[in-house]
């Protein structure tokens, strides 16, 4: 227990530590109950994400600031010694993975199933080493909060594999790879690599993405935690429902630029020759497209700043660039509420009320893809109370929570 305590301190810190020790012998009971002929056992973690610079970049093969936060899901797992995977799960219980049978098959698209059996899949293509187990999983990751509880379960299942069967050789950002194509193919969700590789990595992550296949990756060595400020994440309530078109236009629409210049995307067009002939491309393509563009030149460039910011410990520089990137995605990128649905502007108005409780201590910002949904923090101590106290009253008591950014990433402990 005393080794267990010294890692679980190191995901969560000294604070969280009585919690944690809590929830880890909670699933370990459950674990005992639902496969009481196992002896021996070892503890998995992997976190939830967050993106702080770079919205709606990595479409457009940009540059993307991301970490990695205290929230994750955790397993408890042994070799069962069968060709099957066996997960239960708090709340629910997951079928049977036969590792004899990993088809792609498109009526499991959308089910976790389908992560699994991608995972081994893609495991077995590149001749790594995969075996049964069973395991009982538990999850903190806010759904709904744009903190990708699907990329932490991928990265978590890619982990038990590693650890388990391959002598832990395989690097995170392999499984992260890995994860993102379970979620492309078997889960049937396009998505880039940005929330896989967050959580595999921990810490705060500088992804660029000019090589989608080959993107540049580099972790940063900055310690949130001496910054004497808190990441809020603040869930307005906002209804998902019905955005897939308002989520597709946004990447249209960039790629209509794009196309302008004979590009397939716009990391590809020369920021100079846009500005130049934007009379000439109002010709033929409406202003809203071209404030898009315009927002992912400004954001592209703020992820990389702040990237440089905290390599150069620079906190105050980062704060005013997070700044910028918000104040980019609501005027131009124009995410914060949907044009089918007016009238609902959670997000605008939980930007408004940060903005006038954090006065200029602290930032805000969109978080995630918008139009519905969080909004984005960072909240000195001082004022944490007064900030929650403010977001509850008016998003709920379930709408404010307070994260520390982790430095490890998807691990057995």
């Amino acid at each position: 227990m005393q080794k267990l305590n010294k890692n679980l301190e190191k995901l969560y810190g000294e604070k969280l530590l009585i919690q944690q020790e809590q929830r880890y012998l909670e699933a370990l009971e459950h674990f005992k109950k639902l496969y009481p002929d196992h002896s021996h056992f070892s503890f998995y973690s992997s976190p939830g994400r967050t993106e702080i610079g770079g919205n709606h970049t990595d479409h457009q093969h940009g540059m993307v600031l991301a970490a990695a936060v205290n929230l994750d899901i955790i397993a408890v797992v042994t070799p069962n010694h069968k060709n099957a995977i066996c997960i239960n799960s708090e709340g629910f219980n997951l079928k049977e993975i036969d590792l004899n049978d990993l088809t792609l098959n498109q009526n499991e698209f959308g089910t976790s199933e389908a992560l699994i059996k991608g995972i081994c899949s893609k495991f077995k293509d590149l001749d790594y080493n995969i075996q049964g187990f069973d395991a009982y999983i538990t999850s903190d990751v806010l759904k709904g909060s744009g903190l990708s509880s699907s990329a932490a379960f991928e990265n978590l299942i890619g982990t038990i594999l590693n650890y388990e069967f391959n002598d832990a050789k395989i690097p995170p950002t392999q499984i992260a790879l890995i994860s993102q194509y379970a979620e492309n193919i078997y889960f049937g969700k396009s998505c880039g690599l940005m929330d896989q590789m967050a959580s595999a990595l921990g810490g705060f992550s500088f992804m660029d993405f000019k090589d989608p296949q080959k993107p540049f990756v580099e972790k940063i060595n900055f310690d949130f935690q001496k910054s004497n400020y808190f990441l809020c994440i603040v869930n307005t309530k906002g209804n998902h429902a019905d955005l897939t078109s308002d989520y597709a236009s946004i990447t249209q629409e960039m790629q209509l630029v794009a196309k302008a210049f004979d590009k397939k995307v716009l990391r590809e067009v020369n920021e100079k020759d846009f500005f130049d002939n934007i009379a000439k491309l109002r010709e033929k393509i409406h202003d809203r497209a071209l404030l898009r563009a315009i927002h992912f030149f400004k954001d592209n460039q703020n992820a990389f700043k702040e990237a440089e910011a905290l390599k150069g410990n620079d906190f105050i520089s980062f704060k005013n660039l997070v700044k910028n990137s918000g104040d980019s995605s609501f005027k131009f990128l124009q995410n914060i509420f949907s044009l089918s649905k007016p009238l609902e502007q959670n997000l605008a108005l939980a930007l408004a009320l940060s903005e006038k409780i954090l006065g200029d201590k602290g930032v805000c910002r969109v978080h995630g893809g918008g139009f519905a949904g969080t909004i984005q923090a960072f909240v000195p101590y001082e004022l944490v109370k007064e900030y929650e106290e403010n977001m509850k009253k008016v998003f709920g008591e379930d709408s404010c929570y307070m994260l520390n950014i982790r430095n490890v990433g998807a691990t057995k402990l």
